[in-house]
C-alpha cells in the first residue's frame, strides 16, 4: 500500500500576491432596490463601458453578494488597488437600476474588509 504521498501545497508570496481594496458604495433613489442581481448587472455593464475589457479583466471587480445590506442599500466591491478610482468613475456612469432613477455614492475604500464592514 505504501505510495501514499504528501502533497505539500505551494503558496503565493505575499509581494507577489494581487493588491486588492474594499469599496463600500450606497445607492441614493427614492424607492428601494431590492434586487441584488440588478445592482450587480448594472456595476459590471457600466464598469465594461467606462474600462473595457482589458481594463475590467486588470481591475478584477467583484461585488460581494454576502455584504449587500437591503434595507441600507449599501454594499462592497472588491477591486484591485490600482483601479480604485475608476471604478468610482464607473460608478457615477450608473442612472437607472430596475428603471428606477438612482445615484451612486462611494462611502470609502479600506484595505481590510473588516474596516470596510465598518463604512456599511
Amino acid at each position: 500500500m505504501g505510495d501514499t504521498k504528501i502533497k505539500k501545497r505551494i503558496k503565493i508570496l505575499p509581494t507577489l500576491k494581487e493588491k486588492t481594496r474594499y469599496l463600500a458604495f450606497e445607492i441614493i433613489s427614492d424607492h428601494k432596490i431590492n434586487d441584488f442581481k440588478a445592482v450587480s448587472k448594472e456595476i459590471h455593464e457600466k464598469s465594461l463601458l467606462f474600462l473595457g475589457q482589458l481594463g475590467l479583466a486588470k481591475a478584477g471587480i467583484r461585488i460581494l453578494p454576502e455584504k449587500w445590506n437591503l434595507e441600507l442599500q449599501k454594499g462592497i466591491i472588491k477591486v484591485n488597488h490600482r483601479q480604485v478610482d475608476e471604478l468610482k468613475s464607473a460608478l457615477t456612469l450608473i442612472e437607472k437600476i430596475n428603471n428606477k432613477n438612482v445615484v451612486m455614492k462611494s462611502i470609502g475604500v479600506s484595505g481590510m474588509l473588516n474596516k470596510a464592514e465598518k463604512n456599511i
